[in-house]
């Protein structure tokens, strides 16, 4: 019994040892792991990076926004009597001129009144012309002492009252012409019409009836709001007539190119922006009114301005920077200030023009690391189609890298 207690002691003992000296080798190992890694980082690897030279150019601020489409002049045409149609003369979408007959009303009842007014005042003209060979022989009896001054003074009464009524003939008929000429209905100005709401024969009214809607297409605006900031820009390229519009036309149709035309009077102080208009050169009808469109403002050019792509832009707790390559091959971190941003690239000062800026690989990078370049990867640091939309002046955060 003693001997098997004995036994089973001596066991443990011997498990118990084996698991410290293998617990006591593990941690050799990884003490010598652990040396060995300081080692490595010590042994100044260098860091593969691609690089993009900064740029000294100068840089157009642009302003993006979406607009709508609208017609400088835009016309409901109705008719200004109570009549009925008797001839349609153009066709639905047609392309019209100034002047160009639309509609022919009923005209009947107003020519006769046309033809009465006429003839009253033919009438009237004759009355006229009698009482004047009156008034001609009562001055020549007159002089011959045959009728007194009050008969001539009577005689020059009716005359100048059937003048009187012959002004008022004339009158009447020049009313009865125009009542006449509302039975033709004319383009006011050069337009598209659109769908046409009556057929001949159809009963229309002044106030309720309108017949068709004039559009014009050529030239073409574009409405648009800017931020309360870039005001001042807006109205400067207004009054020096530079401010340059484009439009991005949908689905990669191609652009327009127009002039900034009107900046409204008001800020909408719900929103912090102003009303602005474009006008374009539209005779190909690419654009069309009601339609929204994204357009492109220049606000600003910044003369000799140092450009660097985006994707440089590390955001640390002191605020911006970029990595630049030295002549050595070490990595150098710039404090940088944004100046602008937008759309791949931005303007900063604390950077040279022609310094290589790091864009790939900087979130390896320590102040002082050695680098080995690499070709740039995609389009980095070329500058994007004009008129990308600018962002707001400081840097948006593109990594979390802390140097």
């Amino acid at each position: 019994m003693n001997k098997s207690l004995v036994g089973w002691v001596v066991a443990a003992v011997v498990v118990v040892a084996g698991v410290g000296y293998g617990l006591a080798s593990r941690g050799k190992g990884e003490g010598t792991g652990g040396a060995a890694a300081p080692s490595s980082a010590a042994s100044g690897a260098p860091v593969s990076v691609s690089t993009v030279r900064a740029q000294r150019r100068d840089y157009e601020v642009t302003l993006e926004a979406t607009g709508s489409v609208t017609a400088l002049n835009s016309v409901d045409i109705r008719p200004q009597v109570a009549s009925t149609i008797t001839q349609v003369h153009i066709k639905e979408g047609q392309f019209v001129k100034a002047g160009e007959l639309l509609f022919t009303l009923d005209a009947r009842t107003d020519e006769v009144n046309v033809a009465k007014a006429q003839a009253q005042l033919e009438k009237d003209l004759a009355s006229l012309a009698d009482a004047q060979r009156q008034l001609t022989r009562s001055k020549d009896l007159l002089a011959q002492n045959f009728v007194s001054q009050s008969a001539v003074d009577s005689s020059q009464t009716l005359v100048e009252g059937q003048q009187a009524v012959v002004s008022s003939d004339r009158a009447a008929l020049a009313a009865a012409k125009v009542a006449l000429g509302y039975n033709r209905i004319v383009a006011p100005g050069a337009g598209r019409a659109g769908a046409i709401n009556v057929f001949p024969g159809s009963s229309v009214q002044p106030a309720t009836s309108t017949l068709v809607t004039l559009t014009q297409i050529d030239p073409i605006a574009v409405g648009f709001n800017l931020p309360q900031r870039n005001l001042g820009e807006a109205l400067r390229n207004l009054q020096s007539g530079r401010g340059v519009v484009t439009a991005v036309l949908p689905e990669g149709r191609g652009t327009l190119t127009g002039k900034l035309q009107f900046v409204d009077n008001n800020i909408d102080a719900s929103s912090g922006t102003v009303k602005v208009k474009a006008v374009f050169d539209n005779r190909q009808q690419t654009l069309w009114p009601g339609a929204f469109v994204s357009v492109r403002l220049v606000v600003e050019t910044l003369k000799d301005a140092t450009v660097v792509p985006q994707a440089s832009l590390i955001q640390g707790p002191r605020g911006n920077i970029v990595y630049v390559v030295d002549d050595g091959n070490k990595a150098v971190a710039r404090p940088i200030v944004v100046v602008q941003a937008a759309g791949t690239e931005a303007v900063v000062t604390g950077v040279k023009p022609g310094e290589r800026v790091v864009v790939d690989g900087r979130q390896n990078l320590r102040p002082g690391a050695p680098v080995a370049e690499r070709a740039a990867s995609g389009a980095a640091g070329k500058r994007p189609a004009a008129g990308a939309g600018a962002a707001a002046s400081g840097a948006s955060a593109t990594s979390g890298v802390t140097p």
